[in-house]
């Protein structure tokens, strides 16, 4: 494979990496299973292996599987998601980092963690305690480099400026949510995480499976995800009609749809990795047989025709949208105030 430098840290990645969220009890339960296709995905190129602590037990299954191996891996994986019932076991403040920090090195089997990231903002924290707390973990060793994940433009801006005013490592990375039909990142992320030298890291590059051909219009999608609470996007008309435009090109150019939508995101200049996120092996020798695929600019044009630069054919329903969105409370004034007169 060919290698890109995540940002400027020097350190240099493959422009696919392994996601590791279904390797484990969130998704492929069966361990050993988990460690093969970490092995496999290892033997064929990847060197950067992206998980949190949130995914079950995906740390741990990582974990065993670069015994021997650790110093081949970019290793990263992220805070923030509760991980017990305890309220102070999740988020961003200091109390919580140097806590989770030792719990994902025990779980990794490691001594230091190339790439931690701050999985979501955190309202509750300022980002002065977490820039704070994060610096400590770089100057002690354990961590390399930090990165966010899930943030606005703004609030990629506001961290950079905090860690320069007050003298912090900076935020390295940026992880966000980008596909062929997931394109919002396009408009502001991207540009500002370009500016700012920042690599990225880009999930869901299937748009959560849809663009893997298995949820068509017209048909019964009743896999296990189509069917999940929450999990609207897999039945959105909009959506499942873009599916159809891109199945029909797939086919005219002769590039299977997950090649295609691959290929597409790290096409972008200001994309370093996208995080492929497999549940069986056959799912990672699929990504793997996709490495050679280069887009031309006629496809990518067509792309465009599709699904316009810049914006999005819905949304997946687990993409974080900030409390603003979230809260009614917050994007609502009492009754009294809502009339103009």
């Amino acid at each position: 494979m060919q290698y890109r430098t995540l940002g400027r840290t020097g350190i240099k990645v493959t422009p696919y990496a392994l996601g590791a969220m279904m390797l484990g009890s969130l998704g492929n339960p069966d361990r050993q299973e988990g460690i093969r296709i970490i092995q496999r995905a290892l033997d064929g190129g990847i060197n950067f292996i992206d998980t949190a602590d949130r995914y079950g037990d995906s740390e741990q299954v990582v974990g065993e599987a670069l015994r021997g191996r650790r110093d081949e891996v970019v290793l990263a994986t992220k805070f923030w998601g509760a991980v017990d019932d305890d309220v102070n076991h999740r988020g961003a403040s200091r109390r919580w980092i140097v806590q989770a920090v030792e719990r994902s090195l025990r779980n990794l089997q490691t001594d230091y963690i190339d790439l931690y990231q701050l999985h979501r903002p955190d309202p509750d924290t300022d980002i002065d305690e977490t820039l704070s707390a994060l610096t400590d973990l770089v100057r002690q060793g354990k961590v390399r480099a930090i990165g966010s994940s899930s943030m606005r433009g703004s609030e990629i801006v506001e961290a950079q400026w905090v860690s320069e005013r007050r003298g912090f490592e900076r935020f390295r990375t940026e992880q966000p949510n980008y596909s062929i039909l997931d394109r919002e990142i396009e408009r502001e992320i991207l540009p500002v995480a370009q500016r700012y030298g920042m690599g990225t890291l880009v999930y869901s590059p299937l748009a959560g499976g849809t663009l893997t051909g298995r949820y068509r219009a017209g048909r019964e999608n009743d896999n296990f995800r189509s069917t999940r609470t929450g999990m609207r996007h897999f039945r959105d008309e909009r959506r499942l009609a873009a599916v159809e435009q891109l199945v029909a090109l797939s086919d005219e150019v002769g590039i299977t749809l997950t090649h295609l939508a691959m290929a597409f995101v790290i096409a972008h200049p200001g994309v370093t990795s996208a995080i492929a996120g497999p549940r069986t092996m056959e799912q990672l020798e699929d990504t793997l047989a996709g490495t050679d695929v280069a887009l031309s600019d006629e496809i990518l044009d067509r792309i465009d025709a599709i699904v316009p630069p810049g914006e999005s054919v819905g949304a997946m329903d687990m993409v974080y949208r900030g409390p603003e969105v979230g809260d009614p409370r917050l994007r609502r004034r009492v009754p009294g105030e809502r009339s103009a007169a």
